[in-house]
């Protein structure tokens, strides 16, 4: 098992092996008092884990409550968070208790957001269970939810007590969910790390899984010590997502966010090369990537649907878009772009 500890606002471990969903009622005892523990988790994820992470939590102590919602970016809105609400509410959950994100990114942006703002802070610890949350969506605070003109534009920074990365619910994921979250993973390699980059080329779906995670938690981590509050260098972990939330929007979310954030790396390589801000290769390398992990690199949606939804993203600043740009694998800037230059700039990627 690998450790790292995040220093931030709340400082707290990410753990990472096998097997943590059974020893979670041990492992939250370390950093929380026995207590109700409120499991939120969705209808995909909880007939698989829900009882184990139960039976071990009442095997330390805790008292134990379920809320269980509809699988799908779908249930990340105003509606299913009222509902968390009202639940924790009505169960009479208390500063002193706990709540569990089980599951995936939609449960833990949803869940963190609800226990940032019921009673107006509650503590929770992140399960995640699919690679993209486990490198990406639980750790660094970020919750919230989505409304109806884009992604998460509701939300707040709040840290979790715990993250608990159980390596074996990845066994229980379908081949095409696991490529879905390798799109982080590569952006982690693009954005900071070449040999993280050549690892992925080398081994593609066979890759070190503990050890990938786990330098992609590090260099979240590193990220999240400098600018908690993304308003400078986390931007940084954007790479991809300012079109690639634009994909998912225009495609009512039936288009998942990990091949979402993939085409948007490929648009935004191909972009960068034709503006002379990289070689070209750097998008035939990143291309190349994507193929061995199965995503996909082009988009039907045109350059006008997909500005229009650039414009709406919450990383708009004014009259200003921050697009993030690969300068070099490893390496990459952030393209403060006007709004008005937004559209050709696209266009040259697609």
């Amino acid at each position: 098992m690998k450790t790292i500890c995040v220093d931030a606002s709340r400082s707290y471990q990410v753990h990472i092996g096998q097997q943590l969903i059974p020893q979670a009622g041990t492992y939250i005892q370390k950093i929380h008092p026995v207590c109700k523990a409120a499991i939120i988790s969705d209808s995909n994820v909880y007939p698989l884990f829900g009882k184990n992470l139960e039976s071990s939590l009442l095997e330390s102590g805790f008292s134990v409550i379920s809320f269980v919602f509809t699988a799908g970016e779908s249930s990340k809105n105003g509606k299913t968070y009222l509902e968390i609400l009202n639940f924790l509410a009505e169960n009479e959950i208390t500063r002193s208790d706990l709540l569990i994100a089980l599951g995936g990114g939609v449960v833990g942006d949803i869940t963190g957001f609800a226990a940032a703002t019921f009673l107006r802070g509650v503590s929770y610890v992140q399960i995640p269970t699919t690679l993209l949350a486990m490198v990406d969506s639980s750790v660094g605070g970020k919750t919230a939810i989505d409304l109806p003109a884009g992604k998460n534009l509701a939300g707040a920074f709040y840290q979790p007590s715990l993250v608990l990365c159980d390596l074996s619910t990845l066994d229980q994921l379908p081949q095409e969910v696991f490529s879905d979250g390798c799109a982080e993973v590569i952006k982690y390699g693009v954005l900071y790390d070449a040999a993280l980059f050549a690892h992925l080329a080398d081994n593609g779906l066979e890759f070190d899984r503990e050890s990938v995670i786990a330098r992609c938690v590090e260099l979240k981590r590193n990220v999240v010590k400098e600018d908690e509050f993304d308003t400078g260098a986390r931007q940084m972990l954007n790479l991809g997502h300012t079109i690639g939330h634009g994909i998912e929007k225009q495609s009512d979310f039936m288009i998942s966010h990990g091949k979402a954030v993939a085409i948007g790396m490929a648009v935004v390589s191909k972009a960068a090369g034709a503006y002379g801000l990289c070689d070209s290769s750097i998008y035939l390398r990143i291309c190349k990537v994507l193929d061995l992990f199965k995503l996909p690199k082009t988009t039907n949606y045109s350059a006008e649907a997909l500005y229009i939804s650039a414009l709406s993203d919450k990383k708009r600043s004014g009259g200003t878009v921050n697009l993030i740009v690969p300068l070099e694998i490893g390496r990459c800037a952030i393209q403060k772009t006007s709004t008005n230059d937004v559209k050709s700039f696209i266009k040259a990627g697609l």
